[in-house]
């Protein structure tokens, strides 16, 4: 059984817009999601209606097979949140924040538990310090602590390194490594696609209330990627020799380099008759080397694709 089922669920509201359109989507104990999707695409809706935060209008959320509406307790006693929005009261010390969380959720008193979380998160040294003493950083690591105090099997981090330094940011993926580690499962919205690629399992997209893709990172990135072929001549050319028309190379630097894109799933790439009528066309090959597409290069396809196909279906 999936950690996270969510069917068919979708969310409207007065006015007649539809934030989510549908979306079903299985989430596997222990793995990390990212969803990916640009602003307005529906993100922190759907994490609103798996926390709870917001009703969904129809469909159905279970989360450890407790449903997020008839079951609201269990379900949310799963669930650790960490907003997008710093939002901590200033004046109270960091330890206390993080206890206070954890009372709320019913947990009994445990200092050892409470040093394990701020010690994980590197935040012991600063436990007697109040919120308002700490960098933009560490009342993220502050937000963090606060939403696993109740030692959630589900942790949901809404943009966690948005506004941070890239140091820091490498820092919260090893976290979130170690988390996963601990048989955490964990969700990931991000506009950081680098952050994704770094350390997710599996890639989601949402776009305008629509999931247009889950599958896992490496068998995305192996059949929706291209790789991309540079050949550098020894001398520039003009125009492209007739007897390379078929192969659609493009020239670049002022006809010093020759363009080859081809599907990474194809199984044939074709490089090896290219670069045989390279030759027998009279071309000079100085050096080659490969650049493949990134999950931000597919992630722009697949969005750029779906408003696309919109527009085509307004004009019809």
């Amino acid at each position: 059984m999936a950690m996270v089922e969510i069917r068919d669920v979708r969310k409207w509201y007065e006015g007649g817009f539809e934030a989510l359109k549908g979306v079903t989507l299985d989430i596997e104990e222990g793995e990390i999601l990212a969803l990916l999707g640009p602003n307005g695409a529906g993100k922190t809706t759907l994490i609103s209606a798996i926390c709870g935060i917001t009703r969904p209008s129809a469909g159905e959320i279970r989360v450890g097979g407790h449903d997020v509406v008839s079951d609201y307790r269990r379900a949310r006693a799963l669930v650790g949140l960490v907003p997008q929005e710093i939002n901590l009261e200033p004046f109270t010390k960091v330890a206390d924040s993080v206890r206070f969380s954890r009372g709320l959720f019913g947990k009994p008193h445990d200092p050892a538990a409470i040093e394990r979380i701020l010690r994980k998160l590197s935040l012991w040294d600063k436990r007697d310090s109040k919120t308002m003493e700490l960098s933009g950083g560490m009342k993220r690591r502050v937000l963090i602590a606060k939403a696993l105090a109740h030692d959630p099997r589900v942790l949901f981090l809404d943009e966690p390194t948005a506004g941070v330094d890239v140091e820091l940011r490498r820092d919260m993926w090893r976290i979130v490594e170690e988390l996963k580690a601990d048989g955490v499962t964990i969700i990931l919205t991000t506009h950081y696609i680098e952050e994704a690629e770094a350390i997710a399992d599996r890639v989601g997209v949402i776009n305008k209330g629509e999931i247009l893709l889950v599958e896992e990172k490496a068998g995305l990135m192996a059949r929706m990627g291209q790789k991309e072929l540079r050949i550098d001549l020894v001398t520039p050319v003009e125009t492209l020799p007739e007897a390379l028309a078929a192969h659609e190379l493009e020239l670049e630097r002022d006809g010093r380099v020759l363009v080859y894109r081809y599907e990474t799933g194809s199984g044939r790439s074709g490089i090896g008759r290219l670069m045989g009528e390279i030759a027998a066309a009279g071309l000079q090959v100085s050096d080659v080397h490969t650049a493949q597409d990134s999950l931000e290069d597919i992630f722009v396809n697949l969005v750029a694709g779906q408003d696309h196909s919109d527009m085509e279906g307004r004009a019809a």
